[in-house]
């Protein structure tokens, strides 16, 4: 059976809830992308923040090799943290060498022109930011998409690192790209959640703890009272997951896809304890719009406060740096038929899709795990006529 019959059919398995107050809210003026700071030492808090745009921080990133004996998983894992040094700018192929380059470069010389997000602007390991101007960092904890990488949606990692937290992404291992392209890969369903749902908490286990595998310079950074959670498809389920066994999570978004459904099962919405963020893309022909039906229930299911954005003429990749990258990560980018009446279209340019993800999860985590309350006014202030927010307080 097929993921879009199994959807189908899991609409006669979950009841509509009833309908919250619909906002029609808006993002910041500029959508446009991240450019790094030029003053990696900037004070974080002299100034308001402004959530609609890169923070004070520039960004460094650092790839780490976790090895958990107990599950016999090694994992590649990338952080993004904020740095004391001015930013270069890199290249997406900068995250992988050697065979796995050459399988990217492959892939990169076929994709669709101006799709794949080509340019970083974190620098790879680049000293990261002093104790007495940064402070400790807040923490979260970001899972891919199905058969993709821990940098599927670096430029989200950037600009949250921008704000002062770190970001930590692991490769699924034996569920990412690599995995598919060599054919290895395991198939979409129930029993890898907990599996991806271990990577995360081992993930954070390390890093809190500090081991030997964690460099020196980020050993003792993180803040273990302030972790969140954040994935994009199969890792929005990963992140329900984490969140309803981990009560050192205290944050979720979830990226175009529920967190709770019966094809990925394991997440439970009632045994999520922790505000929520949704995102959810109208035109997204992966999860279908059975797939945003459920997404919708979710949210309406969800324990408050609760918040769910949609946006208009987005499919599932357009929050997405690797958009287009293989066929199978085409819904985003360029001219197609909408999934819900079958007229003709053009999505959204994607860094428009990237521009309002970015400012509506930066602004979310600094309101649930900063404490700013001024962060509620980038999720509740007017947004363009095309995206709409419904909040459950």
């Amino acid at each position: 059976m097929d993921v879009l019959t199994k959807m189908l059919l899991a609409l006669f398995l979950f009841s509509l809830a009833g309908c919250p107050e619909e906002v029609t809210q808006a993002p910041p003026a500029d959508a446009g992308g991240d450019t790094a700071s030029a003053d990696g030492t900037a004070d974080a808090v002299a100034t308001p923040a402004d959530y609609t745009q890169p923070g004070p921080w520039t960004v460094g990133h650092r790839t780490m090799t976790l090895t958990d004996a107990d599950r016999g998983r090694t994992l590649t894992v990338e952080v993004w943290y904020p740095a004391a040094e001015s930013g270069v700018a890199g290249s997406i192929r900068d995250f992988v060498s050697g065979e796995t380059l050459a399988t990217l470069d492959g892939l990169l010389a076929t994709a669709p022109e101006g799709c794949v997000n080509l340019t970083t602007t974190a620098t790879r390991d680049a000293a990261p930011a002093s104790a007495e101007a940064s402070g400790s960092w807040p923490l979260l904890l970001m899972s891919h998409c199905h058969n993709c990488t821990r940098f599927s949606t670096f430029s989200l990692a950037e600009r949250l690192a921008s704000h002062g937290f770190a970001v930590a992404a692991p490769d699924h291992e034996d569920n990412t790209l690599w995995d598919a392209q060599d054919g290895t890969a395991i198939e979409l369903g129930a029993a890898f959640v907990p599996v991806r749902g271990g990577d995360m908490l081992f993930v954070l286990d390390t890093l809190l703890e500090g081991g030997s595998d964690v460099p020196a310079e980020l050993a003792g950074r993180f803040d273990a009272s302030r972790v969140g959670a954040l994935g994009h498809s199969f890792g929005s389920v990963t992140t329900g997951y984490t969140a309803q066994s981990d009560d050192r999570i205290k944050a979720a978004v979830g990226l175009a896809a529920p967190m709770e459904n019966p094809v990925t099962e394991g997440v439970l919405m009632a045994d999520v304890n922790v505000p929520v963020l949704f995102v959810l893309m109208q035109e997204d022909n992966s999860i279908s719009e059975f797939g945003n039906i459920l997404l919708r229930d979710n949210f309406a299911n969800a324990n408050p406060p609760a918040w769910k954005i949609e946006v208009a003429d987005a499919g599932h990749w357009s929050m997405s740096d690797i958009c287009g990258l293989v066929p199978d990560f085409d819904p985003c980018c360029g001219d197609d038929v909408r999934q819900t009446d079958g007229s003709p279209f053009s999505y959204i340019p994607l860094e428009t899709g990237v521009a309002i993800t970015q400012n509506a999860v930066t602004a979310f985590f600094a309101l649930h795990l900063l404490g700013d309350e001024d962060a509620r006014g980038v999720l509740e202030s007017p947004w363009p006529e095309w995206v709409t927010v419904e909040v459950r307080d």
